[in-house]
């Protein structure tokens, strides 16, 4: 099975979110089932400096819509195959990969998403510049959503998966656009990639894709309703039956406790106590009391009201009169931002706050706290809460997406049960968030209820395994029909 998965971001080597982790991932746990995947992704001067062994397969001249562009081949450490698109003119500038240095989105992005996608269908139809040619082409995101497009107009075109990672984000561009990028006028129309006037990337995946996954069951049935379908989930209800919720995993190499070199003691499901060491240096390193009785509270997040920041934010000062100790990691609204810097210096030794991002930190908190906050209002999957589970620090989340897929409420039924692994709340506000991370607290200081908890989290397979042969099974199907 020869499989194209394409891709606006892949980690280590260029990362904003969630998307450059599964790209990573995924197709490395298929390669392992002897799958034969390449992954295929825009050249950011980031990637070219990682891979100065890259060697040209292809000059692909898309005139008169796209600029020239070089196809490149190469592998990333893992030995999976990677075909990089180099074009300076679309994707060798500073800033970010999306944004420029202010943080405003490129007003080329169309363009430099519209020749990601189109370079994707071309090596999946009759004129691929290459041998090599897939049965299967698998894309992410709106970045890559017009692939499914251009494949239907496209001769001797393979099958094609299109994966939503994240509905919010779509893609949105005026209309003259589609012309621009070559689609037939016969596609700009609501049965096709026109939304509301505009052109949709994601709307053209959703349409013309063959099969539509998305990151978690439960998100899945979400994405079909008006709360969470941001003016798609007519057309997701529509294609319900070619709709499949497949639960994200996590790399279980780089998220391990007795391994994890960001950690001052490693730990394991046997010998738990060198947690307590990460608590106590997380408290040194963040300025907090040192006081292994307190119940530490973590958060790793973007600062958004997405991620339920704002809600924590809010009852910060109650929450610590529980009394607990509250960390906070992270970056976004520049507001929440100045909002936690300011409860860490005037609750000082009891709130700290690292605004940004520090790698080693993250994994430092998910090991170091007791209990692990993410209250997201919506989360198509979500991996914090699966590196919380997995080292032994159960989290607070709200029932929605991939959090309630993967968190199972801490009560009575499921304690006997054997299958509570940390604490559900099902009303976005901050009364049910306090009264949550209170039973949180609560159950800190049962011991043989917590301590049956951390087992229940680090029993759990969050490995890739699972969702790998999911997206097999999708393959195989596809090629058959």
């Amino acid at each position: 099975m020869r499989v194209l998965f394409a891709t606006s971001e892949i980690a280590p080597l260029i990362k904003t979110g969630g998307l450059a982790d599964v790209s990573a991932a995924l197709p490395a746990a298929l390669h392992e089932m002897a799958v034969d995947i390449r992954i295929l992704l825009p050249g950011y001067p980031q990637v070219l400096k990682a891979l100065p062994q890259l060697r040209v397969a292809a000059e692909i001249s898309l005139q008169p819509n796209f600029p020239v562009a070089r196809l490149l081949t190469g592998s990333l450490s893992n030995g999976v195959p990677l075909l990089v698109i180099e074009c300076a003119e679309l994707y060798e500038r500073g800033g970010g990969i999306y944004q420029d240095e202010h943080g405003l989105d490129w007003p080329d992005n169309a363009l430099r998403f519209g020749l990601l996608s189109k370079i994707t269908a071309l090596l999946g139809c009759a004129n691929s510049p290459l041998d090599w040619k897939p049965d299967i082409v698998h894309c992410n995101d709106w970045q890559t959503g017009l692939t499914p497009a251009y494949l239907h107009f496209s001769d001797g075109a393979v099958p094609c998966v299109m994966t939503v990672h994240n509905l919010a984000f779509q893609g949105v561009f005026p209309p003259q656009v589609a012309a621009e990028l070559g689609l037939p006028d016969e596609c700009f129309q609501p049965d096709g990639v026109e939304f509301y006037g505009n052109l949709s990337f994601m709307k053209a995946g959703l349409y013309y894709a063959n099969h539509i996954t998305t990151v978690s069951p439960s998100y899945a049935n979400e994405i079909q309703t008006d709360a969470l379908g941001f003016g798609l989930q007519g057309l997701l209800t529509y294609r319900h039956e070619n709709l499949t919720g497949i639960l994200n995993g996590i790399d279980l190499t780089e998220w391990d406790p007795a391994t994890d070199p960001n950690l001052a003691h490693p730990y394991n499901l046997t010998d738990i106590s060198g947690k307590s060491a990460n608590k106590r240096e997380l408290q040194k390193r963040m300025g907090l009391h040192v006081d292994p009785d307190l119940p530490l509270f973590g958060l790793v997040s973007r600062f958004t009201p997405q991620k339920g920041v704002d809600l924590v934010l809010e009852i910060a000062p109650q929450l610590i009169s529980l009394p607990a100790q509250l960390v906070l990691l992270g970056s976004g609204d520049m507001e929440m931002q100045r909002t936690a810097l300011e409860l860490a210096h005037h609750y000082s030794g009891q709130i700290s706050a690292y605004v940004g991002f520090d790698e080693a930190l993250s994994h430092l908190i998910e090991a170091g706290a007791d209990i692990f906050l993410m209250p997201s209002r919506f989360e198509p999957c979500g991996l914090n809460q699966m590196y919380s589970q997995r080292y032994g620090t159960p989290p607070v989340v709200h029932a929605t997406g991939g959090l309630i897929d993967t968190v199972v409420d801490c009560n009575a039924a499921s304690l006997k049960q054997d299958i509570a692994s940390g604490f559900v709340f099902h009303n976005m506000d901050t009364l049910s968030l306090l009264a949550t991370t209170g039973r949180a607290a609560i159950a800190y200081h049962d011991k043989k209820t917590w301590r049956a908890l951390q087992h229940n989290c680090m029993i759990k397979d969050f490995s890739w395994g699972q969702s790998a042969i999911a997206y097999h099974h999708i393959y195989t199907h596809l090629m058959r029909r």
